[in-house]
């Protein structure tokens, strides 16, 4: 009888640890890169946008800043990360100005073949308007060892290494407002690159091809791009 008792004891105190051990592996942020969202949001047999695929990271981490005149004019800021594009739309640009605090809403990734677009994507579609390369280069970490961990426990620190944006820079995610996760602050660390009378609206032009979004908007030539989904309102 007492070796009963003491196996029925044994049994009982075992489970706590099995759900314990569930709820903390539940608990570990994702860190994976998806272009999912990024397709379901285009139809591959009417535009010619890359459809892309995930890729091992290389040697160096690339990055671009895509300048969007939407249906509000915006700046894209992403990252190579996990094989992607990790994407935040930056209203106001990304700034030089260690005293600015850029607000940026993180997106869907991308793929890392969308680093190269610059064209029309034409009125009635998804994010209708002109986009330029406003900038581009590499980046290395300045904390941590893979950027997309780094990401999805919600900081990153890097250094930028652009035509137009160097120096160390941070995204830090916001603290959820409405049930939002997206909201980021993009800051510029102070450092060598940094610049307290940096304007975007003096660096307006793409390091691709020189042009504005001006230019696009006129070119007869530029590339038009469609996808499946109506204008943003």
């Amino acid at each position: 009888m007492p070796r009963a008792k003491t196996k029925t004891r044994s049994t009982s105190a075992s489970k706590p640890k099995r759900s314990a051990k569930t709820s903390s592996s539940k608990a570990k942020p994702s860190k994976r890169g998806s272009l999912g969202p990024y397709a379901a949001k285009r139809d591959f047999t009417q535009t010619p946008e890359p459809r892309g695929a995930k890729r091992p990271l290389g040697r160096a981490l690339r990055f671009v800043v895509q300048k969007h005149q939407a249906s509000h004019l915006h700046y894209d800021f992403r990252l190579e990360a996990d094989g992607v594009l990790k994407s935040w739309a930056v209203p106001k640009g990304p700034s030089l100005n260690p005293a600015d605090r850029r607000l940026a809403m993180q997106v869907e990734d991308h793929p890392l073949d969308y680093r190269d677009f610059e064209g029309i994507i034409p009125a009635g579609n998804y994010g209708a308007g002109q986009v330029i390369v406003w900038d581009r280069g590499t980046y290395r970490l300045a904390e941590g060892a893979d950027p997309a961990t780094e990401i999805a426990h919600g900081k990153i620190k890097f250094i930028l290494h652009g035509r137009k944006l160097t120096g160390m820079f941070t995204l830090v995610r916001m603290r959820p407002r409405d049930g939002s996760a997206n909201a980021w602050l993009l800051i510029k660390d102070k450092d060598a690159g940094a610049d307290p009378r940096w304007n975007a609206d003096r660096h307006a032009e793409s390091v691709k091809s020189g042009r504005t979004l001006d230019d696009l908007a006129h070119s007869r030539h530029a590339k038009r791009w469609i996808s499946n989904r109506p204008a943003s309102r």
